[in-house]
């Protein structure tokens, strides 16, 4: 099966319509899905996929806002496929289960959001779709148990970083933004809440990544949520 591209999905940007690319390998669940997101009114899908070499050219001519990738096709090397992918868009991975080790790789690799099929509904597809074309991590309830579990095995014996503590090294302001982070606020959200520039917003994200020493928004709110208990 190859990627397919109909007349009505070449269409033009207009209004807060999100452009959606999926990619999945199975034909009847790539309907589904392609279904659902046109029905929300909200999204539109702009190509569909069954492999990750028709997804990356689809995604240079098509430039979709969000790309859902199935992480189990057997013909596609999904993790070898994703960071490139994650550079011409923001990444929706969708899994058949939430493993430690798949959560982790799918992260470190680039995706913002992950999903585990058949433990979401419509209302949560949409809603994850929409959170990740913003770039807000958006992670199955299972996804973040299973990345914050394995970050605090990693971090348990790190001197500033205790398991159920804060982050001591970061500044005051950094545990404002990261509170706003884990609550799932943009960075122009976060700078307009707290009357900053939107770049300023963006260094201190980028400190607190390095200071937590991870790469993407998911892997931070997971750390956060999970081994720190932030964001209450």
């Amino acid at each position: 099966m190859g990627d397919v591209i109909t007349g009505d999905m070449q269409v033009e940007r207009k209004g807060a319509l999100i452009r959606a690319l999926v990619v999945d390998d199975d034909l009847v669940v790539r309907k589904g899905l392609i279904s659902l997101l046109h029905a929300s009114g909200r999204i539109v899908v702009v190509g569909e996929a069954a492999d990750g070499g028709r997804a990356l050219h689809l995604a240079q001519q098509q430039s979709p806002d969000v790309t859902l990738l199935d992480l189990g096709m057997p013909l596609l090397e999904s993790l070898q496929t994703l960071p490139a992918l994650s550079k011409l868009c923001k990444v929706l991975v969708m899994a058949d289960g939430g493993e430690v080790a798949d959560v982790d790789q799918a992260v470190s690799a680039g995706a913002t959001g992950y999903l585990v099929h058949c433990q979401f509904s419509a209302v949560e597809l949409i809603t994850a779709v929409l959170a990740t074309a913003k770039g807000r991590g958006h992670l199955s309830p299972g996804a973040i148990t299973a990345l914050a579990e394995n970050l605090r095995t990693m971090r348990s014996g790190r001197v500033g970083l205790p398991v159920g503590g804060r982050p001591h090294d970061l500044s005051r302001r950094e545990l404002q933004i990261m509170e706003h982070i884990a609550r799932g606020r943009t960075n122009p959200e976060i700078a307009r809440i707290l009357f900053l520039s939107e770049k300023t917003v963006k260094n201190h994200v980028n400190h607190i990544y390095a200071k937590l020493q991870v790469h993407s928004r998911a892997a931070a709110v997971a750390l956060w949520l999970g081994a720190y208990g932030g964001g209450g």
